[in-house]
Protein backbone atom coordinates (compact mmCIF):
# COMPACT_ATOMS: atom_id res chain seq x y z
CA UNK A 1 0.00 0.00 0.00
CA UNK A 2 1.45 3.53 -0.82
CA UNK A 3 0.36 4.86 2.26
CA UNK A 4 1.55 2.45 4.59
CA UNK A 5 4.22 2.67 7.34
CA UNK A 6 7.25 0.63 7.98
CA UNK A 7 8.15 -0.48 11.34
CA UNK A 8 10.87 2.56 11.72
CA UNK A 9 7.94 5.25 11.10
CA UNK A 10 5.40 3.87 13.05
CA UNK A 11 7.39 3.58 15.94
CA UNK A 12 8.83 7.28 16.03
CA UNK A 13 4.59 8.29 15.10
CA UNK A 14 4.01 6.15 18.25
CA UNK A 15 6.89 7.76 20.48
CA UNK A 16 5.89 11.42 19.26
CA UNK A 17 2.00 10.96 20.35
CA UNK A 18 1.41 11.98 16.60
CA UNK A 19 0.10 8.25 15.16
CA UNK A 20 -3.62 9.61 14.51
CA UNK A 21 -2.20 12.55 12.62
CA UNK A 22 0.06 9.90 10.81
CA UNK A 23 -2.80 8.23 9.34
CA UNK A 24 -4.86 11.06 8.13
CA UNK A 25 -1.92 12.92 6.51
CA UNK A 26 -1.25 9.70 4.48
CA UNK A 27 -3.81 9.15 2.86
CA UNK A 28 -2.68 12.60 0.46
CA UNK A 29 -0.06 9.94 -0.38
CA UNK A 30 -0.25 8.24 -3.77
CA UNK A 31 1.58 6.46 -6.70
CA UNK A 32 0.32 8.47 -9.74
CA UNK A 33 1.48 12.01 -10.21
CA UNK A 34 -1.66 14.61 -9.61
CA UNK A 35 -1.84 16.72 -12.18
CA UNK A 36 -1.14 20.26 -10.18
CA UNK A 37 2.25 18.17 -9.53
CA UNK A 38 3.14 17.24 -12.79
CA UNK A 39 2.49 21.30 -13.45
CA UNK A 40 4.30 22.17 -10.91
CA UNK A 41 7.31 19.95 -11.20
CA UNK A 42 7.90 20.73 -15.05
CA UNK A 43 8.42 24.76 -13.65
CA UNK A 44 11.21 24.00 -11.23
CA UNK A 45 14.87 23.95 -12.38
CA UNK A 46 16.20 22.48 -9.46
CA UNK A 47 15.39 18.60 -7.55
CA UNK A 48 17.42 16.98 -5.26
CA UNK A 49 17.39 13.40 -5.17
CA UNK A 50 18.66 10.37 -3.35
CA UNK A 51 20.24 7.15 -3.70
CA UNK A 52 22.75 4.48 -2.32
CA UNK A 53 26.23 4.25 -4.31
CA UNK A 54 27.64 0.02 -4.79
CA UNK A 55 29.20 0.34 -1.16
CA UNK A 56 25.67 1.34 0.34
CA UNK A 57 26.43 4.97 1.37
CA UNK A 58 23.49 6.94 0.83
CA UNK A 59 23.98 10.09 -0.59
CA UNK A 60 21.66 13.19 -1.66
CA UNK A 61 22.58 15.06 -4.41
CA UNK A 62 21.00 17.94 -7.08
CA UNK A 63 20.20 18.20 -10.60
CA UNK A 64 19.72 21.04 -12.61
CA UNK A 65 18.13 22.13 -15.95
CA UNK A 66 15.70 24.31 -18.04
CA UNK A 67 12.41 24.77 -16.96
CA UNK A 68 10.71 21.35 -18.50
CA UNK A 69 13.65 18.90 -17.84
CA UNK A 70 12.41 17.30 -15.02
CA UNK A 71 8.25 16.23 -16.05
CA UNK A 72 6.09 13.55 -15.77
CA UNK A 73 5.69 12.20 -18.86
CA UNK A 74 2.25 9.64 -18.06
CA UNK A 75 0.60 9.33 -14.12
CA UNK A 76 3.58 6.61 -12.97
CA UNK A 77 6.61 8.41 -14.80
CA UNK A 78 9.23 11.16 -14.06
CA UNK A 79 11.61 11.83 -16.69
CA UNK A 80 14.65 13.85 -15.89
CA UNK A 81 16.94 15.04 -18.39
CA UNK A 82 19.91 15.60 -16.44
CA UNK A 83 23.06 13.88 -14.08
CA UNK A 84 24.74 14.60 -11.81
CA UNK A 85 27.83 16.19 -12.22
CA UNK A 86 30.79 13.92 -12.93
CA UNK A 87 32.51 14.49 -9.89
CA UNK A 88 29.44 13.71 -7.98
CA UNK A 89 29.30 10.27 -5.75
CA UNK A 90 25.88 9.51 -7.70
CA UNK A 91 27.30 10.31 -11.09
CA UNK A 92 28.08 6.69 -11.68
CA UNK A 93 25.41 4.80 -9.82
CA UNK A 94 22.68 6.26 -11.37
CA UNK A 95 23.88 4.44 -14.77
CA UNK A 96 22.27 1.62 -13.16
CA UNK A 97 18.50 0.52 -12.12
CA UNK A 98 18.22 2.37 -8.12
CA UNK A 99 15.42 2.76 -5.65
CA UNK A 100 16.00 6.88 -5.32
CA UNK A 101 13.99 9.53 -3.78
CA UNK A 102 13.09 13.16 -4.89
CA UNK A 103 12.34 16.45 -3.79
CA UNK A 104 11.64 19.62 -5.79
CA UNK A 105 11.71 22.58 -3.81
CA UNK A 106 10.37 26.29 -4.88
CA UNK A 107 12.18 28.71 -2.69
CA UNK A 108 10.43 31.43 -4.03
CA UNK A 109 7.36 30.33 -3.21
CA UNK A 110 7.82 27.71 -0.12
CA UNK A 111 6.67 24.83 -2.15
CA UNK A 112 7.76 21.41 -2.23
CA UNK A 113 6.90 17.95 -3.44
CA UNK A 114 8.56 14.63 -3.03
CA UNK A 115 8.45 11.53 -5.08
CA UNK A 116 9.63 8.21 -4.12
CA UNK A 117 10.28 5.16 -6.77
CA UNK A 118 12.74 3.04 -8.78
CA UNK A 119 14.99 4.64 -11.54
CA UNK A 120 16.66 3.93 -14.83
CA UNK A 121 19.19 5.50 -17.18
CA UNK A 122 17.96 6.83 -20.28
CA UNK A 123 20.19 8.46 -23.09
CA UNK A 124 19.89 12.19 -21.25
CA UNK A 125 19.21 11.00 -17.74
CA UNK A 126 16.79 9.33 -15.77
CA UNK A 127 13.35 7.90 -15.82
CA UNK A 128 11.52 7.49 -12.47
CA UNK A 129 8.61 4.98 -11.71
CA UNK A 130 6.95 6.82 -8.73
CA UNK A 131 6.25 5.07 -5.31
CA UNK A 132 4.70 7.91 -3.96
CA UNK A 133 3.94 10.79 -4.80
CA UNK A 134 2.83 13.99 -2.08
CA UNK A 135 3.21 17.50 -1.22
CA UNK A 136 4.49 19.15 1.54
CA UNK A 137 3.73 21.94 3.47
CA UNK A 138 5.79 25.70 3.34
CA UNK A 139 7.11 25.55 7.05
CA UNK A 140 10.85 25.96 7.81
CA UNK A 141 12.25 27.10 3.13
CA UNK A 142 13.78 30.17 3.17
CA UNK A 143 12.91 32.44 0.43
CA UNK A 144 15.49 33.21 -2.07
CA UNK A 145 15.10 34.00 -5.77
CA UNK A 146 17.57 33.34 -8.90
CA UNK A 147 19.74 36.06 -10.13
CA UNK A 148 21.36 34.40 -12.64
CA UNK A 149 22.00 31.31 -14.12
CA UNK A 150 25.82 31.77 -14.94
CA UNK A 151 26.00 28.92 -17.70
CA UNK A 152 29.34 26.88 -17.95
CA UNK A 153 32.02 26.98 -14.68
CA UNK A 154 35.03 25.24 -13.70
CA UNK A 155 34.53 22.41 -11.63
CA UNK A 156 36.70 21.26 -8.62
CA UNK A 157 36.31 18.79 -6.60
CA UNK A 158 37.92 18.04 -2.70
CA UNK A 159 37.37 14.43 -0.86
CA UNK A 160 37.92 14.18 2.50
CA UNK A 161 37.09 12.09 5.53
CA UNK A 162 36.09 15.07 7.75
CA UNK A 163 35.58 18.69 7.72
CA UNK A 164 37.87 21.61 7.12
CA UNK A 165 37.71 24.59 9.13
CA UNK A 166 35.94 26.77 6.26
CA UNK A 167 33.75 23.45 5.63
CA UNK A 168 32.51 24.08 9.12
CA UNK A 169 31.97 27.87 8.86
CA UNK A 170 29.73 26.89 5.91
CA UNK A 171 28.01 24.56 7.11
CA UNK A 172 27.44 26.70 10.47
CA UNK A 173 26.25 30.03 8.42
CA UNK A 174 23.80 27.39 6.42
CA UNK A 175 19.77 27.76 6.73
CA UNK A 176 18.96 24.73 4.39
CA UNK A 177 20.27 21.55 3.79
CA UNK A 178 18.33 18.16 2.24
CA UNK A 179 19.05 14.26 3.80
CA UNK A 180 19.24 11.14 2.30
CA UNK A 181 17.82 8.51 3.95
CA UNK A 182 16.35 4.66 2.99
CA UNK A 183 14.06 1.89 4.84
CA UNK A 184 15.71 -1.61 5.70
CA UNK A 185 14.41 -2.85 1.97
CA UNK A 186 16.80 0.31 0.22
CA UNK A 187 13.55 2.64 -0.46
CA UNK A 188 15.19 5.91 -0.47
CA UNK A 189 13.95 9.29 0.24
CA UNK A 190 15.04 13.04 -0.18
CA UNK A 191 13.85 15.85 2.46
CA UNK A 192 14.17 18.66 3.35
CA UNK A 193 15.17 20.52 6.48
CA UNK A 194 15.38 24.03 7.27
CA UNK A 195 16.25 26.93 10.10
CA UNK A 196 17.38 29.83 11.04
CA UNK A 197 21.64 30.07 10.33
CA UNK A 198 23.07 28.30 13.20
CA UNK A 199 20.28 25.00 13.28
CA UNK A 200 22.74 22.75 12.09
CA UNK A 201 25.57 22.40 14.29
CA UNK A 202 29.28 21.31 13.94
CA UNK A 203 30.26 19.26 16.71
CA UNK A 204 33.62 18.07 15.30
CA UNK A 205 35.31 17.52 11.81
CA UNK A 206 33.16 14.81 11.77
CA UNK A 207 30.09 15.41 13.71
CA UNK A 208 26.48 17.51 13.29
CA UNK A 209 23.76 17.93 15.11
CA UNK A 210 20.40 19.26 13.82
CA UNK A 211 17.14 20.01 15.73
CA UNK A 212 13.52 18.48 14.59
CA UNK A 213 11.49 20.42 13.97
CA UNK A 214 7.64 19.64 14.12
CA UNK A 215 6.09 18.86 10.33
CA UNK A 216 3.61 16.10 8.80
CA UNK A 217 3.64 13.62 11.22
CA UNK A 218 4.21 11.10 9.21
CA UNK A 219 8.14 11.00 9.98
CA UNK A 220 9.39 9.69 7.11
CA UNK A 221 13.33 11.07 7.70
CA UNK A 222 13.02 9.97 11.30
CA UNK A 223 11.32 6.74 10.76
CA UNK A 224 14.11 5.61 8.14
CA UNK A 225 16.87 6.40 10.50
CA UNK A 226 14.79 4.63 13.15
CA UNK A 227 15.47 1.69 10.91
CA UNK A 228 18.64 2.10 9.39
CA UNK A 229 21.31 4.83 10.45
CA UNK A 230 22.26 5.08 7.07
CA UNK A 231 22.58 8.86 5.50
CA UNK A 232 23.34 11.48 3.31
CA UNK A 233 23.34 15.27 3.06
CA UNK A 234 23.51 18.06 0.90
CA UNK A 235 24.42 21.59 1.89
CA UNK A 236 24.16 23.88 -1.13
CA UNK A 237 25.76 27.34 -0.98
CA UNK A 238 22.73 29.26 -3.22
CA UNK A 239 25.36 32.37 -3.47
CA UNK A 240 28.41 30.28 -5.34
CA UNK A 241 26.75 26.94 -6.62
CA UNK A 242 29.36 24.67 -4.66
CA UNK A 243 27.64 22.77 -2.80
CA UNK A 244 28.95 19.99 0.24
CA UNK A 245 27.75 16.42 0.37
CA UNK A 246 28.23 14.36 3.43
CA UNK A 247 27.46 10.48 3.96
CA UNK A 248 27.60 8.84 7.11
CA UNK A 249 25.08 7.88 10.01
CA UNK A 250 22.62 9.45 12.24
CA UNK A 251 21.08 9.16 15.46
CA UNK A 252 18.18 10.26 16.89
CA UNK A 253 18.63 11.85 20.54
CA UNK A 254 15.02 10.93 23.15
CA UNK A 255 17.04 12.92 25.60
CA UNK A 256 15.21 16.20 26.29
CA UNK A 257 17.84 18.29 27.80
CA UNK A 258 19.22 18.37 23.75
CA UNK A 259 16.51 20.38 22.21
CA UNK A 260 15.87 23.10 20.88
CA UNK A 261 13.62 25.49 21.00
CA UNK A 262 10.57 24.74 19.00
CA UNK A 263 11.96 20.77 18.32
CA UNK A 264 10.55 17.51 18.70
CA UNK A 265 14.09 15.43 18.83
CA UNK A 266 17.70 15.78 18.04
CA UNK A 267 19.51 14.04 15.46
CA UNK A 268 23.48 13.64 15.60
CA UNK A 269 25.13 12.66 12.58
CA UNK A 270 28.65 11.26 11.95
CA UNK A 271 30.56 11.64 8.28
CA UNK A 272 32.43 9.78 7.22
CA UNK A 273 32.68 11.19 3.78
CA UNK A 274 32.92 14.59 2.62
CA UNK A 275 32.75 15.59 -0.75
CA UNK A 276 33.04 19.21 -1.84
CA UNK A 277 31.82 20.60 -5.32
CA UNK A 278 33.49 23.80 -6.48
CA UNK A 279 31.12 24.89 -9.66
CA UNK A 280 28.38 22.32 -8.88
CA UNK A 281 25.66 24.35 -9.95
CA UNK A 282 25.16 27.46 -12.43
CA UNK A 283 22.40 28.99 -10.31
CA UNK A 284 23.65 31.62 -8.44
CA UNK A 285 20.60 32.49 -5.55
CA UNK A 286 19.94 36.68 -4.46
CA UNK A 287 19.42 37.35 -0.58
CA UNK A 288 17.53 34.84 1.81
CA UNK A 289 14.27 35.42 3.44
CA UNK A 290 14.02 33.43 6.53
CA UNK A 291 10.71 31.22 7.01
CA UNK A 292 8.56 33.04 9.16
CA UNK A 293 7.87 29.73 11.53
CA UNK A 294 11.34 28.76 12.29
CA UNK A 295 11.53 28.47 15.91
Amino acid sequence: MTTSYHPGEVAVQQRMGQSDIAQHVGRMIRAEIPHTAAAFLAEQPLVVIAAADDAGRLWASQLIGPAGFARATDERTIVVDALPTAADPLAEPLRSTRHIGMIALQPQRRRRMRVNGVTEPTERGLRITTDQVYSNCPKYITRRTIDDWSGASAVTVHRSSELTAAQQRAITAADTFFIASADPDGNADASHRGGNPGFLQVLSPTRLRWPDYRGNSMFMTLGNIAADPRCGLLIPDWRTGSTLQLTGTAEIIWDDTTFAPGSQATVDFTATEVVEIAGASPLRWGASELSPVNP
